[in-house]
């Protein structure tokens, strides 16, 4: 992978939180970032990931839940006393039970050149099942067999899963539930079947034994999945130590599928490498990256909800092949760089 690199095409962000609008009365927007991307005829269209939260006061905690009454889903604000002792900003514990303190969704972002983005006030997609109680997070988007198919993150009190979802117009939208149980995310699909079989890259989640990994899996119709096999991990160097996770849809080029992927170091700093998959069998890595190929180098990338971030979900190819990497940074705004081979 030495001859590809990685080049910001703008030094600040394209998209930041403070251009969005809460979708919620009494709500405010934390972060808009980590989007899916595609093309639809002449437009670019972004999937954001916005996080939002009930607006702050002091000595209280007033989280945003999903939760069901008689089937029907309906947005509870359950509120706590704040915890004395120091807490993570993302996550809290209380009286035993784990909450996260905002609650995400997908929006669409559109565009006629890949740069300047209109987006939409409203969600795309809004939590809505008991699987995604806690939000639906970083999406992917793969046009498969004439329909944009989006893989997500649901998070729950059971953990995160992967659910799946298909349109054909991003006007209408068909949930086809959770695909992967919990713990999994990282989930995207080859937008082409492989030996007859649809495919998809995801990563279990493990703690006591081994390391977070990307796997391989198919599937006779997209929605039941099996032959699960281990493709990648961690090589070893700090860069990608703790995590390491696939990021859009594979691309298929001369040489094999190009696979974006993300790793972590030993002190959470994120960073975006590439490796690179057989075409006919996926589950042999060819190459991958020695180094990363971005790192977090500006002060919107290194400063933010969560600080230290590169994390891509999301790229399009232009029709003179130039590839286009959208990124959220630091769980706050989205970046743009141009993958080139040479």
């Amino acid at each position: 992978m030495k001859n590809y690199s990685l080049r910001r095409l703008s030094d600040q962000p394209i998209l930041k939180t403070t251009d969005l609008k809460p979708s919620m009365e009494g709500f405010e927007v934390l972060g808009a970032f980590n989007p899916a991307a595609c093309r639809m005829g002449d437009q670019i269209l972004l999937l954001l990931r916005v996080a939002e939260a009930p607006r702050p006061e002091k000595g209280w905690l007033h989280i945003p839940v999903v939760e069901h009454s008689d089937g029907v889903p309906r947005l509870t604000v359950k509120t706590f006393r704040e915890p004395r002792e120091p807490y993570d900003p993302r996550v809290v514990t209380i009286d035993g039970n784990v909450y996260l303190t905002s609650l995400s969704h997908l929006r669409l972002a559109r565009s006629y050149d890949g740069i300047h983005f209109i987006t939409d006030n409203k969600p795309f997609l809004f939590p809505a099942r008991v699987d995604e109680a806690f939000g639906v997070e970083d999406a992917r988007i793969t046009f498969l067999e004439g329909k944009y198919w989006i893989t997500y993150t649901a998070v729950s009190e059971h953990g995160p899963a992967v659910g799946l979802a298909q349109t054909t117009n991003f006007n209408d939208v068909t949930r086809m539930g959770i695909v992967l149980p919990a713990p999994n995310k990282d989930a995207c699909l080859f937008p082409d079947r492989i030996n007859d079989k649809y495919m998809m890259l995801h990563r279990p989640m493990v703690h006591e034994i081994g390391k977070p990994s990307v796997w391989l899996s198919e599937s006779p119709d997209g929605v039941h999945w099996g032959q699960h096999r281990y493709v990648f991990g961690p090589s070893g160097k700090d860069w990608e130590y703790q995590k390491i996770g696939a990021g859009p849809e594979p691309i298929l080029t001369d040489d094999g599928w190009l696979v974006c992927y993300h790793g972590t170091s030993r002190n959470t700093e994120y960073a975006l490498a590439l490796a690179l998959l057989d075409h006919e069998n996926p589950s042999r890595l060819i190459d991958r990256s020695e180094v990363p190929l971005l790192t977090p180098e500006l002060a919107w990338e290194r400063e933010g909800f969560f600080p230290n971030v590169v994390f891509a979900n999301g790229w399009i190819q232009w029709p003179d092949n130039r590839i286009w990497v959208y990124y959220g940074a630091a769980d706050y705004g989205v970046g743009l760089a141009e993958l080139t081979n040479g």
